[in-house]
């Protein structure tokens, strides 16, 4: 089973870890991303997000179809925050249940960087000195530089439905955990 979704609601990640886990599995992984207090010597109040929702869940199940071609894993269950997040929240919580912990161990890391990479979420950082940026991850396949800015990125307007990408990705989006 694949869970994946975007909320604007705090993310209870032992309700994730329920959702993947199995008796016929030995084995849970889980990455929990959170806000830090600090980057590049500012402090950081808090982190906003945003997404562009049909894409991020699409390119988020077919992170989930990649995993499932390079290791056997039972469940997979990511879940991304968007809007504001304090310090301390989680902003994405990744678990992956397998029989052994070789596969869904490799399995979180590969997901937590590819989700990084592909998935069109972006983050504003808001610091203590009341400016702002919006950040890239380093990962990210079509970012630039960070841009100090209190507008968000170019707005996306096009509309996708779920079965016109025809990239065979396939799984349960929810709207709510």
């Amino acid at each position: 089973m694949d869970i994946v979704d975007v909320v604007e609601t705090e993310l209870k990640t032992n309700e994730i870890i329920d959702s993947v886990s199995s008796p016929s599995c030995g084995a849970v992984s889980v990455f929990v991303g959170t806000t830090r207090d600090n980057f590049d010597g500012k402090t950081v109040l808090r982190l906003e997000y945003e997404a562009y929702l049909p894409m991020a869940k699409r390119k988020m199940l077919e992170v989930c179809a990649d995993i499932r071609k390079r290791w056997k894993v039972e469940n997979i269950s990511m879940i991304h925050r968007i809007g504001v997040v304090p310090v301390k929240e989680a902003s994405i919580v990744i678990a992956i249940s397998s029989a052994h912990r070789k596969e869904s161990l490799e399995a979180v890391q590969y997901a937590i960087e590819t989700v990084k990479a592909i998935v069109p979420v972006w983050k504003k950082e808001i610091y203590a000195d009341n400016s702002a940026s919006w950040k890239k991850n380093k990962e990210c396949a079509w970012g630039t530089d960070d841009v100090p800015s209190n507008e968000p990125p170019v707005e996306r307007t096009t509309e996708i439905s779920a079965d016109e990408s025809g990239d065979g990705a396939q799984g349960m989006m929810m709207d709510k955990l």
